[in-house]
């Protein structure tokens, strides 16, 4: 999954295994669903497939000289564009449990990691806590994903259609307490993550999302 935690916005999601392809599916969609604008940036576990969708997804094409080879030759390569960070969080446990959070940036600078996060209304700091509350979400909202029940996916489709389904629905139909603006004395508004995004000017129904069509017609 992949969460814009300005808006608590879910950008993409690909359901299945945590794989390389899926790993690649969703940095392509998120780059797609952002207008390819480069990210200020982007955090992630330790996982290295993370990095190596990054670079193919946003990369800029070089050649470089190889390295321990006699010849001289040109090889092709790819290198994050300019602007662009990327760091990871890596908690390590001991008897199951955290104790020690190491940060490390991957692309950029520590400077333009400083900069984006003094940017930032969501954060301070280097971390995956955001995509780590929306699984929790997720899992309160899809009864499927729910540890410990008898309400598991017997089939595959089904279970792929219910996370997107409760997944994107979560952007349009979820207030979010975090995302609420003061109107008055003790008054507040209910945000979407789709309200702030500015996809949406209200939060939308149920109804509203199921009829709206996917496909909009000029």
């Amino acid at each position: 999954m992949a969460i814009d935690p300005e808006s608590r916005l879910v950008l993409a999601v690909v359901p299945g295994p945590r794989d390389v392809e899926a790993v690649e599916e969703l940095v392509g969609q998120t780059k797609r669903r952002t207008g390819g604008r480069i990210l200020d940036l982007a955090t992630s576990d330790e996982y290295p497939a993370y990095r190596t969708a990054l670079l193919n997804a946003y990369g800029e094409a070089v050649t470089t000289t190889a390295t321990g080879r006699r010849s001289r030759k040109m090889v092709a390569d790819r290198v994050p564009p300019a602007g662009m960070n990327y760091a990871t969080v890596e908690k390590r446990r001991s008897g199951g449990r955290v104790v020690e959070i190491v940060t490390r940036v991957v692309f950029g600078t520590t400077a333009g990691v400083a900069a984006a996060l003094a940017r930032s209304t969501a954060s301070r700091g280097i971390n995956t806590s955001f995509v780590e509350r929306q699984n929790a979400t997720d899992r309160h909202r899809n009864a499927r994903k729910v540890r410990k029940t008898y309400t598991f996916s017997k089939d595959w489709a089904v279970h792929e259609a219910m996370t997107y389904f409760t997944i994107y629905s979560y952007n349009f139909c979820w207030p979010v307490r975090t995302l609420r603006e003061p109107i008055g004395e003790g008054r507040w508004k209910q945000r979407t993550p789709a309200m702030v995004a500015g996809l949406a000017d209200h939060g939308w129904t149920i109804r509203e999302w199921i009829t709206m069509p996917a496909i909009q017609q000029r």
